[in-house]
């Protein structure tokens, strides 16, 4: 048995190696962040907007993996920007030089306060846009003349649509009279003369089409969301029913699956990454198997087509549940199986029937009821409640005369 000297003696060393390798760690990412930031910045040099030519800036923080917040905005920011200049005005190299790949926006990198001010020093900045509810919103929320608009990324149930947080900003817009009801039941000493209803003018965005096989198959998207971080927002369904809902509808023919889960699958929970790579891989095994099956993964970053190709959606309680309104076409809500998870009563969740994890297995016999029946009644009816007017168009026009009565 070591002696109690050598024992603190070796305990010692090997506190030393770890407080090293910490250090050694910490010099790469600081290394890593320079690099990055001075690559970025050279990307971004040819084209940074002309001094005094932004007004409006929509405003990200995080990183790249929640990128696509920012891209579902890329279209009406464009529209407005016909009228009052818009610039993306990025906090990190890394979403910067992910998001330049395809931004129609000029970028501007601005990592801290000081570069902040020195933006707004050089435009005459009117608006600040928000996509999400990243603590770091909290810094440019400090300057007093622009008007500050949260505009979220999607409307849905989740709980964290109606925030306190939303008190930060001078307005919201909101997709239509479900959110405006979600929020004022949530929120207490809630102005909701700050929310102002715009739709969903990503509605309104021209999809790229992609062509389906004619061949009489019932085409079915599964776009799960992704697992949350806390109990309350568990609603992904990867692990719960997916491998179960995907497995049934390879085996039939009858079937053809567009499978496109969230971009954030499997960051908190490395299972739901796990049962996403299984889902993939019985995909291509049964493409390989059947050649005029053409089962489809969508990974792209632009989303659309599979809203006009599928005849059904399987959805979780998300953004997609809500933009698969739209289509007017039959839809499975699944229920979470997280006993934790916060389902609104009052919402779609309550009003929709929901499919639990136990009838995952029946999921074929179910869409068949469902396209027999045709879409429910319960369901068209809440087309109008989350987004108001859906005709060609209304929802981009309103987000634009939206902008205009704030400025105004």
């Amino acid at each position: 048995m070591p002696a109690p000297e050598k024992q603190r003696t070796s305990r010692s060393g090997l506190s030393l190696l770890k407080k090293s390798a910490r250090g050694a760690n910490v010099i790469l990412r600081r290394t890593a962040n320079v690099w990055l930031e001075a690559k970025a910045r050279r990307r971004l040099a040819g084209q940074l907007p002309t001094a005094g030519s932004v007004e409006c800036a929509l405003y990200f923080a995080d990183e790249r993996i929640n990128a696509y917040q920012v891209r579902q905005w890329y279209e009406p920011m464009r529209r407005l920007s016909e009228s009052h200049p818009v610039a993306l005005l990025v906090r990190t190299p890394r979403a910067a030089l992910d998001l330049i790949v395809d931004c129609p926006l000029p970028i501007v990198l601005a990592t801290s306060m000081p570069e902040q001010e020195r933006f707004l020093g050089s435009h005459p900045i009117q608006i600040f846009f928000y996509v999400n509810n990243n603590k770091e919103n909290f810094l440019p929320l400090r300057f007093t003349e622009p008007v500050h608009i949260h505009l979220s990324h999607g409307e849905s149930d989740k709980t964290s649509m109606a925030s306190n947080q939303l008190k930060a900003y001078d307005y919201a817009f909101v997709a239509g009279a479900a959110s405006r009801d979600r929020i004022q039941r949530q929120l207490r000493n809630f102005d909701v003369g700050h929310l102002l209803e715009i739709g969903r003018p990503q509605l309104d965005v021209p999809r790229n089409p992609r062509p389906m096989p004619d061949d009489g198959r019932t085409v079915v998207l599964y776009a799960p969301t992704w697992e949350g971080d806390r109990a309350a927002m568990a609603y992904g369904s990867i692990v719960s029913h997916g491998e179960t809902i995907v497995a049934e509808l390879l085996a039939d023919p009858r079937f053809r699956l567009v499978y496109r889960p969230h971009p954030r699958v499997g960051v908190q929970d490395k299972r739901q990454a796990v049962a996403s790579a299984t889902i993939k891989s019985a995909i291509a095994r049964a493409n390989e198997a059947d050649p005029d099956a053409h089962h489809v993964v969508d990974d792209a970053r632009e989303f659309g087509w599979p809203m006009d190709a599928a005849d059904v959606g399987i959805v979780d309680i998300s953004a997609m549940a809500a933009d698969w309104l739209s289509t007017r076409k039959p839809m499975i809500v699944t229920k979470p199986s997280e006993p934790s998870a916060k389902v609104d009563p009052d919402g779609l969740a309550g009003a929709l029937w929901l499919m639990p994890e136990s009838e995952a297995p029946e999921v074929r016999q179910i869409i068949e009821r469902l396209m027999r029946a045709g879409t429910p009644q319960e369901q068209l009816a809440q087309v109008e409640y989350h987004f108001g007017d859906t005709a060609p168009g209304a929802c981009m026009s309103r987000f634009l005369r939206a902008v205009e009565e704030v400025l105004d």
